[in-house]
């Protein structure tokens, strides 16, 4: 099957970032990504959020979910949006890691091509954990050559997105952060890794 042929559907695992909580707009990373990916046929976005979750809680029910969103008639494809809940919930890096690792490992066995998203910066006293979880998750997606988004070390001491940081009490991105974030995806192989030309 050529790249192109089939039209592209995006299965988007993730917390509350990925269902643009926090952005007046409404759009959130995910919807501005969609507004830029010009595709030959339609593209389906279906974003599958569930507010404060743990890589654990992903793992245990991204695939059910995802699967039956799923169709032979299209380019199926899953985008890992993984948030920072793992550090309040006290998670090992070790086992962070694990969880990623599973949902990659039985992805490709199902042969849907993923793509993951790091965790952004949050709450200043968790920069350090949330440093070494992003680097942590960026080598197992590495290790399995699967395109990985760093939010974190951009955006750790960038001025828009720490302004709106320091508006939010639950240290949620407003549509700067936002737009910071979907730019940030644009960038890191995402055409490449939906097989369309890169932006003129």
């Amino acid at each position: 099957m050529c790249v192109g042929e089939l039209p592209l559907r995006l299965a988007v695992v993730g917390d509350e970032l990925v269902a643009g909580a926090g952005d007046p707009k409404g759009l959130g990373w995910v919807g501005r990504v969609a507004a830029r990916t010009p595709t030959p046929e339609p593209l389906t976005v279906l974003t599958l959020a569930v507010p404060g979750e743990t890589s654990t809680d992903l793992g245990g029910r991204w695939d059910a979910e995802v699967s039956r969103r799923l169709t032979p008639h299209a380019d199926n494809r899953l985008v890992v949006a993984l948030g920072r809940a793992d550090i309040a919930a006290g998670l090992s890096l070790a086992r962070s890691r694990l969880n990623l690792a599973n949902v990659l490992d039985v992805a490709d066995q199902r042969r849907i091509p993923a793509f993951v998203v790091g965790p952004p910066p949050g709450a200043p006293h968790d920069g350090d954990r949330l440093a070494e979880l992003s680097a942590a998750l960026g080598d197992v997606a590495a290790r399995r050559r699967v395109p990985f988004v760093d939010m974190y070390s951009p955006l750790a001491a960038h001025d828009q997105w720490l302004a709106d940081m320091a508006t939010s009490p639950q240290h949620l991105p407003g549509q700067a952060g936002y737009g910071l974030m979907a730019w940030l995806v644009l960038h890191t192989g995402w055409r490449t890794w939906l097989g369309l030309p890169d932006d003129a």
